[in-house]
């Protein structure tokens, strides 16, 4: 568990920082009928790292996974939103990415909320999990 919290975390952290380097790519999946559109990806960036760097240490992964999770659920939308928008299909197949792939991905953010939490509740040394 904790070579696959490591991994998440590192992940996260990445993402985190594409946010920064890329903030197009995230204002452009964003739905419309949110506001702030820049900011709101920034402060998704800032949380991913900060979620991704507290998964790293023992001490604070739990906190960290319900963190993330909370994260993952926040961003759902524009998941959906990618899937269904006509104008983000378009982009996505611009930049080959198949419209399957689109729908595919909203699945996978259940199973990454649970890996989250799975690997986020082993804090023991041997990297076990944790019966609390």
């Amino acid at each position: 568990m904790r070579i696959l919290r490591t991994i998440l975390g590192l992940a996260f952290i990445a993402v985190g920082v594409l946010h920064f380097a890329r903030p197009g790519f995230f204002i452009s999946i964003m739905p419309s009928w949110l506001p702030l559109h820049a900011e709101s990806v920034a402060v998704s960036g800032a949380a991913e790292i900060i979620g991704g760097a507290g998964l790293l240490s023992d001490r604070t992964a739990k906190p960290a996974g319900l963190w993330l999770i909370a994260l993952l659920v926040a961003v759902f939308p524009a998941n959906i939103n990618m899937a269904v928008d006509q104008n983000q299909i378009d982009q996505a197949m611009k930049n080959g990415i198949p419209q399957w792939a689109l729908w595919a991905r909203l699945p996978l953010q259940p199973l990454l909320m649970f890996l989250v939490w799975k690997s986020s509740r082993a804090t023991d040394p041997a990297g076990r999990q944790d019966p609390a």
